[in-house]
């Protein structure tokens, strides 16, 4: 097989598993005007399939998404041209779906498809090479936004010194829940305190007055356990409270300083070493920014995952709430699982609340797994991962 054709579908993924997995000369799309006439899409999976390692010829042939009568001539056409090309039939729309099947027919031509239940491919007709294949390709959080024709950029965490803290996330997570009906009375305090000029280079050592001034005027006092505790598990030192005076403090470092400025770090951390811990995942980032280029009709506009996992094809969507759980947040994180991962993608939203029924129903409507306050308490998180990914213990491999 040299040549490829692929039936172009809305979901990324079904457009470059077989093309990257057996990788031939040649990939010819069948697909809308809108990619046709794209050039900055077909850029972006060009540069993809280059980041995997290889340059095939790409071809992008503009095809009726109704007309089976058009796209079996085009398709004539193609096998006449390329007469060593074989068809895949895992995405697409049915009346290109029906012309391929008449194609292979008329020609001889192979076909196979790929299922995701089963993550393999399978010979449909004269693809012997594709017959019960497993598909052994793995890809990363970047890749998956990538083929879709997305950018991933700089999020509020630095990544690549997360390793260094994965022992304190779990104690910072238990003074979490220790304080967490006061912790974004907490936050604001500190964040209160420890304001920096703008331009300058924020101080690790802080003091400030023991009352401060909250949201809409309400006093904010320091809360003197919680402090005590954020000493006892080292993200700040040096501590000293004068009742009802000040209170003055040492941040263990700036990304300590950071964390403990921002009411949502706090799960986000837990549920990014979460994913680690369970072993499954290839690839785990937390606060993945996306920017959306402007693809098939999708303005450029941005969106954070608060943390998203990789385990071979089958991307996770995390998101994570220390508040009740909405139907906005459960749309938003529909809506970015299906655009970035396809029918096989999982998503889930931990919160530090109770559920309630309305919003679990949503869930369950959505596809999307509910984790909130009960299993984290009970140390539940990696364990619902594996669930959700179909992992059973002693198969983390």
């Amino acid at each position: 097989m040299d040549t490829l054709i692929e039936l172009y579908d809305e979901r990324a993924i079904e457009n470059i598993l077989a093309p990257d997995m057996f990788r031939p000369q040649r990939v010819i799309y069948l697909c809308p005007g809108e990619l046709a006439r794209n050039r900055s899409r077909q850029e972006k999976l060009r540069a993809f399939f280059l980041r995997r390692g290889w340059e095939p010829e790409l071809i992008f042939t503009e095809v009726s998404l109704f007309k089976a009568d058009r796209i079996l001539d085009q398709l004539l056409a193609i096998g006449a041209r390329y007469p060593d090309c074989a068809v895949d039939v895992t995405g697409g729309s049915d009346a290109a779906l029906f012309a391929a099947g008449m194609f292979s027919v008329q020609t001889g031509a192979p076909a196979f498809t790929y299922s995701r239940k089963k993550n393999r491919f399978y010979d449909i007709s004269g693809a012997p090479f594709a017959d019960d294949l497993p598909c052994t390709l793995s890809y990363s959080v970047e890749e998956f936004f990538l083929m879709a024709g997305g950018t991933l950029g700089p999020g509020r965490v630095d990544n690549a010194i997360l390793d260094r803290y994965m022992e304190d996330f779990e104690p910072f997570f238990a003074c979490f829940l220790r304080f967490r009906r006061q912790w974004p009375d907490i936050i604001a305090y500190i964040q209160r305190i420890s304001h920096a000029e703008y331009g300058q280079t924020p101080p690790l050592r802080v003091e400030g007055a023991y009352t401060v001034k909250g949201e809409r005027g309400k006093r904010n006092s320091a809360n003197e356990a919680a402090l005590e505790d954020l000493a006892r598990i080292g993200f700040i030192t040096e501590l000293i409270i004068e009742p009802e005076r000040s209170v003055s403090f040492r941040f263990r470092d700036a990304n300590i300083r950071a964390w403990l400025r921002d009411v949502g770090s706090v799960l986000e951390l837990y549920a990014y070493k979460a994913c680690v811990d369970t072993g499954i995942f290839n690839d785990v980032i937390s606060s993945a920014v996306v920017r959306w280029d402007d693809t098939l009709g999708h303005a450029s506009v941005s969106n954070e995952i608060d943390v998203m996992a990789a385990r071979g094809v089958i991307p996770l969507f995390l998101s994570c709430k220390t508040s009740e759980i909405r139907t906005e947040a459960l749309n938003e994180l529909a809506i970015l699982r299906d655009r970035f991962g396809g029918k096989g993608a999982k998503a889930a939203i931990v919160a530090t609340e109770p559920c309630n029924a309305a919003a679990r129903h949503r869930a369950a409507q959505l596809g999307i797994a509910v984790i909130d306050l009960e299993e984290l308490r009970g140390r539940q998180l990696p364990r619902r991962l594996k669930v959700i990914m179909k992992v059973h213990d002693g198969m983390s491999g």
